[in-house]
């Protein structure tokens, strides 16, 4: 199974105290692959650039990027590109804190329950 990750979820281990890998192999018994859209990337390295703790959050989201396996879209914008994904059935799940993101997935997303949990919704 693929899960896309999306600039959020990668950025939740220090915004929102989550263990992302951790908690993706606990609720899916570790039988997945990550993808991550380069679009994320650009977005994340955008976003490190600028300072303060969402630069520190971006730049560990960076850093646990490098295990997932980058893919192309023809999307350019974060968002859409995991949308392509999903619709092009590349992928059962996104993870994302996002919620206009999550309202436009037509596959399922994994998104933070609780605290620091995350849960299919």
């Amino acid at each position: 199974m693929r899960v896309a990750m999306d600039t959020s979820a990668l950025m939740m281990p220090v915004e929102c105290d989550v263990r992302v890998f951790e908690e993706l192999d606990r609720l899916l018994d570790g039988e997945y692959d990550c993808v991550v859209p380069r679009s994320v990337l650009l977005e994340l390295d955008e976003l490190a650039e600028e300072g303060g703790r969402a630069a520190t959050a971006a730049s560990v989201g960076r850093d646990l990027a490098d295990r997932c396996e980058t893919v192309e879209t023809e999307a350019t914008y974060a968002d859409d590109a995991l949308v392509e994904l999903a619709e092009r059935g590349d992928c059962e799940y996104v993870v994302t804190n996002d919620g206009p993101l999550r309202d436009r997935l037509p596959s399922k997303a994994i998104g933070l329950r609780g605290r620091n949990k995350l849960a299919i919704q």
